[in-house]
């Protein structure tokens, strides 16, 4: 595309504001079974809620004041954290604004633009709640001045075979300029990938966003995109429609507009990335911002010994007995009790679990209130480090390869589960392997 003129600032456009969008309960059923008793944004993993991550990154940047959460979840859901937030983070006003049908990623924005708006901010940081990474928000804040953009985007690279599952980038590799932009595309375009993390100036989203509205309205036979992730938001226009509760998205209604009309650009990021989709990717997500935490030398990581191989979490509630061995990327959370002889390794174990003695947990997810017998064994496969999927074929069938027990689940002494996922209240007397137990 042809280099665009730079623009010139507005007077008092320094203002930043930043959104996380969280989607709602029927977005969330890729995550199930943990999702049956916890919205997957509370999740918690390394230690703390999957937002409170994307908070930690925004609280570092001084120039954001306010923060919109967006979503689709009841009020109550997010009352008890977010009066936790002006505890934790001080310098941030939190607020949540529910949507009360799913209006998608870009059309959330846009039916709260007059609150976010408030105030003239110049600027908008945007982020889906459901990436795992360290939130470079400063280096995409200094690229965006940089360059006089009208939007940044964060990327990163991923095997080739895996790009055509996420949006996909062409890029000028001198001036960072995007270029071209598929969501999901059908054909392999580029390895450089969306991460969900943007920054927008606000006379730009915006305006964009009401043109896709436009564009939506002047077709109103047209059918959503049909993927299966989207297929519970799916929406068929009526002619008498206006178009403004369609479901518009920043991935496949507005950023490939963006690259063709607007000075957009990209930030590579080369520290770690992970999507948060499927319940198993909490694990590989807890490790990654476990190591982050490490080679940050948080004082909340339990210091290596004999028995300890870092990173690993542990809450000051839980009883662990000093002959158990945990790690490497183990959290372990409130109120868990963990006997002796007891083997953890990239495991999360949620709040009020028992481990009794001299049971092994590899790979897994245990949750809340579950009990784990003596001389259990509870494991998943290890996945690549490189993969984006928590899937494995295992005798020819698709199983999940994070093993899951949902909240209040039993496993009795010498009972071993491989590669199971396992809804709530259940208890399992004998050994079961590539099953969903329901």
């Amino acid at each position: 595309m042809a280099t665009l003129a730079a623009r010139p600032r507005q007077n008092g456009a320094t203002t930043t504001k930043a959104v996380l969008l969280v989607g709602g309960p029927s977005r969330g059923t890729r995550f199930r079974p943990l999702s049956l008793d916890k919205p997957k944004p509370l999740f918690e993993i390394a230690g703390h809620p999957i937002i409170e991550h994307c908070l930690r990154a925004i609280s570092k940047v001084p120039e954001i004041k306010e923060v919109y959460v967006i979503g689709y979840y009841e009020e109550d859901i997010f009352r008890s954290f977010l009066q936790d937030c002006t505890k934790i983070f001080p310098s941030l006003t939190v607020k949540y604004l529910r949507e009360y049908e799913a209006l998608g990623t870009a059309g959330g924005l846009y039916h709260f633009r007059d609150a976010i708006l408030k105030g003239s901010p110049g600027r908008l940081f945007v982020l889906n709640a459901d990436v795992c990474c360290s939130f470079p928000l400063g280096q995409m804040l200094k690229l965006f001045e940089e360059k006089n953009a009208e939007a940044v985007l964060l990327g990163t690279r991923v095997p080739e075979d895996a790009a055509t599952n996420f949006g996909c980038i062409v890029s000028d590799p001198n001036t960072k300029q995007v270029l071209h932009y598929v969501e999901k595309p059908e054909s392999k375009i580029s390895n450089l990938i969306n991460c969900g993390v943007y920054l927008f100036d606000t006379e730009c989203i915006f305006p964009a966003i009401g043109k896709a509205y436009k564009r939506r309205a002047d077709r109103p036979r047209l059918l959503s995109y049909p993927s299966s992730e989207n297929l519970e938001t799916s929406y068929i226009a009526d002619e008498e429609d206006s178009g403004t509760n369609q479901v518009i998205r920043l991935e496949q209604d507005i950023l490939s507009d963006l690259a063709d009309t607007r000075q957009f650009f990209v930030l590579e990021t080369k520290d770690f990335w992970r999507q948060i989709k499927t319940a198993g990717s909490a694990v590989p997500a807890n490790a990654l911002y476990l190591t982050k935490a490490f080679q940050l030398q948080s004082p909340e990581l339990s210091k290596a010994s004999a028995v300890i191989l870092p990173p690993v979490f542990i809450h000051p509630t839980a009883k662990v007995d000093p002959t158990a061995k945990l790690g490497p990327n183990v959290s372990i959370g409130p109120r868990a009790k963990i006997g002796p002889g007891v083997r953890i390794k990239e495991s999360i174990v949620l709040e009020d679990t028992e481990i009794k003695h001299d049971a092994c947990v590899l790979y897994s997810i245990i949750g809340w209130g579950s009990k784990v017998g003596a001389w259990a064994r509870v494991e998943g496969t290890p996945t690549p480090l490189t993969s984006h999927s928590t899937s494995i074929i295992k005798n020819g069938i698709k199983v999940q390869s994070i093993t899951i027990l949902g909240k209040e689940c039993g496993v009795g002494d010498e009972v071993k589960v491989q590669n199971c996922v396992c809804l709530p209240h259940k208890e399992l007397k004998r050994d079961v392997t590539n099953e969903v137990i329901m």
